[in-house]
């Protein structure tokens, strides 16, 4: 049908004209009709300009028109499939984008109605039968084409945001299709068949732009809606790509075209979702090397900033680097950039726990993809950032840093110095430590036969021979089993002695142990006799213990040799029962062995594990004074009470804070029924008359630096014992008569030492916190130091919200959470 200019839109307003004032089912469907030939695909359809007027001038104005003039009295009029043909197919057969924005736009605009729930209707079906897949392939179009951008950007934002409109306008009425777990997963199917048509455009000789697509990709991610679109999108992209170049450029690009600021969220989002770096590197090509911001992400916040990751994703990063030629460079700048945090003192001071983790797993499996002519053109530079970093590992505190050097260490050692001695250290071999070390084991996944890859949960000594073998130069080669079926020609030669009559031979008379403490002197300080040492060191505590009255007369004699007392000779558990002597010692005679101890610790010429021995014996000490005996009598701590490991080695402060954890659980009210619970032995505590002697000489000099011993200097460690010492000691003095005055001197050597740059001096103060919020009484805390206790809630505060160590944090929510109970407790009391 032919038609004179301007008549087109003089047809348009004509239709809506009819369906704005008719009720003539007739007459309607006949307009309606008459504008379908404009959308073509009929046997009548309008000429091909005038159809490309409609399209580019009149269509979204006509559907508003519909949408407007929709009532359920004329839509009733039409039949069921005249309705399917002459009003749903102009939204579902028409340019999609313009029937896209009209829809959305109607949904946001109408409120509860017939026509908002059509038009919802037909939103679902334009969904359902591919219009999102249709929308993006005109705007790809228009892009290669010069399209509008203010037209694609209000597209790209009504695409993404697509299920909060809905969900905002619905609410409780929401259509499962609208919601994230649905629309995007729905998205994803949508953009593989864009991407497929593409595909078939570049086949065919046509060009055509992917920068729409890559743009919804990227908004989706950064919406936080990577998880639900890349669960479909990766896996059907793993496929495409296995064999067809087309497809893995193609899917270069998509990656490449998404703008810088969304680029961090779709790499992360691809770096998690690759099962191996293998499909990783086939998914993102050198994407790396031709974008400044991918690049960044890559090699520094993934591996620098953040910490969250799991191991897995940091083998991919990591093996996504290694796999390329023109990529390794990056790796071997990213070992550097990692060795230089991991040796740097700021950063092991004041970085996680578990962000040095983080950093010492990155460090070992950029290792494991080293090869030989990189290790020898770094290996210099590699040794002396691992010395620099070894130094601030082992200065630290914290028992699990120190390993992390260690463990290290050990790795850049033995990559660099394959053929010759390497570092070698002792630690707990735990799973963390374990998994680190099965890192720098472990070649590219991908390469590996199935047969050869050991279990994970597996020890590593189960892995087979070849991958732990040693270099072919070992002077100290292994000697070849013993066949089994009993040949003699592989036996040793000294089996052909005859062996020597014993039958003879008389058991050692046992050396008889001293049975006076006077004669345990003599012997530990003078005696060569090493069996009669070792017997007395063995019978020694019960001695103390049966004899107290012997004990008091000699007691500073006694804790002076036990003191300087060294080991002649190996016994086991030597370090153990000097120490539990020392204890008996001054339980038996408290004050003035107390009072020795506490003066000794800040004296000139004794060693640091001197100093930390006075700290445990004190602690032990204490907690013996005060717990109850039975009978009255002075017996030896069982290993049924809680008490704290001082073994060498292990943190002796995680075993006290148990027991703090557990007054707090006690202090805690449970409404419920259960089985009695046996009645604890009752006593007097012993502790609460003596706390002062134990507490005052040993917080006096803490400041007071000496020749070779400056607590507030480079002996951080001592100073953290010395701090959980004293929360010890504070702990134990609930109840006593100087509690008040303990937490006060206490509290403000907390302040004084509040912003210290030890984490492990950190936790000790707030520890400390916690054993004055527990034993000192309320009243008194809240009269006698209300400033000090305001100003410590807030110190608290800020101390659980910017804290970088996690112990810390806990601890300081942990003090909070006892002061604001300690405060309700006040309030219910009646005045």
């Amino acid at each position: 049908m032919d038609s004179e200019p301007f008549e087109v839109g003089r047809v348009v307003r004509e239709a809506i004209n009819i369906l704005s004032s008719s009720r003539n089912g007739v007459q309607i469907s006949e307009a309606l009709g008459t504008i379908k030939c404009y959308l073509g695909g009929t046997e009548n359809q309008a000429p091909l300009k005038d159809r490309e007027e409609f399209t580019r001038v009149h269509f979204s104005a006509f559907l508003r028109g519909l949408v407007s003039n929709l009532s359920p009295e004329w839509i009733e009029l039409l039949t069921s499939d005249q309705q399917k043909e002459l009003w749903d197919s102009f939204f579902l057969d028409g340019p999609a984008d313009q029937a896209f924005l009209v829809l959305l736009d109607s949904i946001i605009s109408t409120g509860p109605s017939f026509r908002l729930m059509k038009v919802i209707s037909i939103l679902e079906q334009f969904l359902q039968t591919g219009g999102m897949s249709a929308l993006m392939w005109e705007v790809c179009h228009q892009q290669a084409q010069a399209g509008l951008p203010r037209l694609q950007e209000t597209l790209l934002n009504k695409v993404v945001c697509l299920p909060d409109h809905l969900c905002n306008k619905l609410q409780g009425n929401n259509l499962p299709i609208f919601f994230p777990q649905n629309y995007f997963p729905l998205l994803a199917t949508e953009i593989i068949q864009v991407l497929q048509r593409i595909s078939d455009s570049l086949r065919g000789g046509l060009d055509c732009s992917i920068s729409f697509v890559s743009q919804v990709l990227g908004k989706v991610c950064v919406h936080g809606r990577q998880k639900e679109i890349l669960n479909m999108l990766v896996p059907r992209l793993m496929d495409l790509t296995k064999v067809d170049c087309i497809w893995q450029r193609m899917c270069w690009r998509l990656v490449e075209c998404v703008p810088d600021r969304w680029m961090e969220a779709v790499v992360c989002g691809f770096v998690q979702k690759a099962p191996g770096a293998d499909v990783l590197s086939r998914l993102l090509g050198n994407l790396v090397l031709k974008n400044k911001k991918a690049q960044f992400v890559v090699t520094q916040k993934l591996l620098l900033l953040q910490y969250s990751y799991a191991t897995a994703m940091l083998q991919n990063l990591l093996g996504y680097l290694a796999l390329d030629s023109l990529r390794r460079s990056l790796l071997i700048k990213v070992l550097k950039e990692l060795l230089e945090t991991w040796g740097s003192s700021s950063a092991v001071k004041h970085s996680p726990v578990e962000q040095q983790l983080y950093v010492s797993k990155a460090i070992l499996i950029c290792l494991s993809h080293l090869k030989e002519p990189e290790i020898e053109s770094n290996g210099q530079e590699l040794l002396t950032s691992m010395m620099g970093g070894m130094k601030c590992h082992l200065d630290s505190n914290l028992p699990r840093v120190r390993r992390l050097g260690m463990i290290v260490a050990e790795s850049i050692s033995a990559r660099i110095t394959a053929d010759g001695p390497s570092l070698k250290f002792q630690y707990e071999d735990d799973d963390e430590t374990r998994e680190l070390k099965s890192l720098l084991k472990q070649t590219a996944p991908q390469q590996l036969p199935v047969t050869d890859v050991p279990n994970a949960g597996s020890d590593i000594s189960s892995v087979t021979p070849k991958a732990v073998s040693k270099p072919s130069g070992n002077p100290y080669p292994v000697a070849p089993a013993v066949p089994e079926d009993g040949s003699d020609l592989e036996l040793d030669s000294d089996d052909d002695l005859i062996p020597h009559d014993m039958s003879q031979d008389k058991e050692l008379k046992k050396m008889k142990a001293p049975v006076y403490i006077r004669d345990c002197i003599e012997v530990l300080t003078g005696s060569e006799d090493v069996d009669k040492w070792e017997a007395t060191m063995k019978v020694l505590e019960s001695l103390i213990r049966r004899n107290s009255a012997t004990t008091r007369e000699v007691s500073m004699e006694l804790a002076k040799v036990l003191l300087h007392l060294e080991e002649k000779t190996y016994i086991e558990g030597f370090v153990e029962l000097r120490q539990r002597a020392l204890v008996a010692v001054t339980i038996t005679d408290p004050v003035p062995v107390a009072q020795y101890l506490s003066s000794q610790f800040y004296s000139l010429n004794y060693s640091l594990c001197q100093r930390m021995d006075i700290l445990d014996v004190l602690a032990l000490a204490a907690q013996e004074l005060s717990q109850p005996q039975a009978s009255g009598k002075n017996k030896p701590w069982s290993a049924q009470s809680p008490c704290i490991q001082t073994v060498p080695g292990s943190d002796s402060s995680q075993d006290w804070r148990r027991i703090v954890d557990e007054r707090i659980k006690s202090k805690t009210r449970h409404l419920a029924k259960g089985q009695s619970l046996v009645e604890p032995a009752c006593g007097p505590n012993k502790f609460s008359s003596l706390a002062g002697h134990f507490f005052f000489p040993l917080i006096q000099n803490f400041d007071r630096p000496l020749v070779t011993f400056d607590l507030l200097g480079d002996d951080h460690l001592v100073l953290g014992r010395l701090v959980h010492t004293l929360a010890i000691l504070m702990y134990f003095a609930i109840h006593a008569v100087a509690a008040a005055a303990m937490g006060k001197s206490l509290l403000e050597f907390v302040w004084a030492l509040r912003f210290h740059t030890d984490s492990y001096v950190r936790q000790g103060l707030l520890s400390a916190v916690s054993s004055i919020l527990l034993s000192v009484p309320s009243e008194r805390l809240l009269e006698d130091m209300t400033d000090e206790f305001l100003e410590t809630q807030s110190w608290l505060a800020d101390v659980a919200e910017k804290d970088p160590d996690g112990d810390c944090r806990r601890l300081a929510w942990q003090n909070l959470l006892l002061m604001e109970n300690l405060l309700k407790k006040l309030r219910s009391i009646p005045s």
